[in-house]
């Protein structure tokens, strides 16, 4: 992100200087115009997160009721029998797969900052199971697909901008992105499976040891073969981060009915999301609080201290959003984004990608943050606006996209490994099939 910071301030002031040395018009100022833009975007920026304060603090309040109340462990159960065959080298009692499911648990509710904990501690204990230390093996790479694929059915922090930023319906992207979600992830998944063909790992070396050995995948079919005969896991080990994960998920008939479902609600959000859309955000924090009595969480004092945290966040966000805002202001003012835009446009246009909309699409995978304020940026601009299209695909991209080189970056280096083989090329297909699919969702609902 330094870089691309760097990059993007530097285009705008050249940009600029080029205007001003070389155009001859006396009512035209591109130094001056440079300057006001850099002051007026972080104004701006700061208003968006003040305004974002209450939305924020609302959502995060009844996520943490949800959490409070189990959810993330009942999420846990009903995804366990589908991780088991999809993390075959995996033993179904080893941290790793409790880790990975409470990290996917946590992307589905829209969590981003319990994600990231758990994510990390499963590539911890993933590299436990590695044969070859430094090189990613399959296991992980289909984990980091899945990851940047997203996986989000909740995109509360969109939502939540949207609000703020006075949509009439908030929750219009709902169905949008729980359906490019839904293709990223198969995407992601089924590129993964395929790659890990022809990107094998190292051979055995005959020096490896015995430690190479017990991590071998004979012996952890051995050790998970253990476990079910036993009932108990061959090695004892705590579970992540101190939350209790089930050692056993729902039968497999159960999960396979909750999947139907979930596949089952989005042709009818396609087909009646205008009309679900204004009961979507009364309806999630009705079932939020309902759910939170059910399961005996005393949801008022537990609200007030997940809307303590939302508060916290959308006050971190300001020095990130006035950076990229001041970065993209200036650029706009310079000319600079214009004419780059100008030169894709033709291309991406034809194709349903709006030139408003392009700059998002293209940060999306190198920056949360920088894609995060471009989104708020274009839903600001009263030309374009949160409920136009442009405002609806942007949101659906930043609800259905993830950060893949920062997820890349910090998942492999907190186990330094170096060697990522076929991950990246696994992420970005999902990348691609994500803003395709939003693309043409958002285009044949709102057009």
């Amino acid at each position: 992100m330094n870089l691309i910071f760097l990059v993007l301030i530097l285009a705008a002031f050249l940009a600029a200087a080029w205007r001003e040395l070389t155009e001859l018009d006396a009512d035209s100022q591109p130094m001056q115009e440079l300057s006001q833009a850099a002051i007026s975007s972080a104004g701006s920026a700061v208003e968006l997160a003040i305004g974002l304060v209450g939305v924020m603090a609302l959502f995060l309040g009844l996520m943490k009721i949800a959490e409070a109340g189990g959810l993330l462990t009942v999420l846990a159960r009903l995804l366990r029998p589908l991780m088991t065959r999809l993390f075959p080298s995996v033993p179904p009692e080893h941290p790793a797969m409790g880790a990975m499911i409470l990290n996917f648990s946590a992307n589905i509710l829209g969590l981003g900052n319990a994600a990231t904990p758990f994510g990390i501690r499963a590539m911890q204990e993933l590299n436990k199971l590695n044969p070859h230390p430094g090189t990613a093996t399959n296991a992980m790479a289909l984990f980091l697909a899945i990851n940047t694929s997203s996986i989000t059915l909740l995109p509360t922090g969109v939502i939540a901008l949207r609000a703020s930023l006075g949509s009439a319906e908030p929750a219009a992207i709902l169905p949008t992105t729980l359906f490019a979600t839904l293709f990223a992830t198969t995407a992601g998944i089924t590129s993964a499976l395929v790659l890990q063909r022809f990107f094998l790992p190292p051979a055995p070396t005959a020096d490896a040891g015995p430690d190479a050995q017990t991590r071998s995948p004979e012996s952890r079919e051995h050790q998970a073969a253990e476990t079910r005969d036993t009932g108990e896991p061959a090695q004892q080990e705590a579970q992540p981060l101190g939350i209790d994960v089930p050692t056993q998920g729902y039968p497999g008939w159960v999960s396979a009915l909750v999947l139907l479902g979930v596949l089952g609600i989005i042709p009818l959000t396609i087909l009646y999301g205008q009309t679900i859309a204004p009961w979507i955000i009364p309806g999630l924090i009705v079932g939020f609080l309902l759910f939170g009595v059910a399961r005996g969480v005393r949801i008022y004092e537990v609200f007030v201290e997940g809307a303590k945290e939302g508060f916290q966040v959308a006050l971190r966000i300001i020095p990130y959003l006035v950076a990229i805002l001041v970065a993209v202001g200036m650029l706009r003012a310079s000319g600079a984004l214009g004419v780059f835009v100008g030169l894709l446009a033709p291309w991406t246009t034809p194709l349903g990608l709006p030139p408003e909309a392009l700059p998002m699409a293209l940060l999306r995978p190198l920056s949360g943050s920088g894609a995060y304020g471009i989104m708020a940026g274009i839903m600001q601009d009263p030309a374009t606006g949160p409920d136009t299209h442009v405002g609806l695909l942007v949101s659906t991209l930043q609800g259905s996209t993830e950060t893949t080189f920062y997820v890349l970056a910090v998942y492999f280096g907190a186990i330094q490994v170096r060697r990522i083989r076929h991950t990246l090329a696994a992420a970005l297909t999902a990348d691609v099939v994500g803003v395709m699919a939003a693309v043409f969702i958002v285009g044949w609902l709102f057009l």
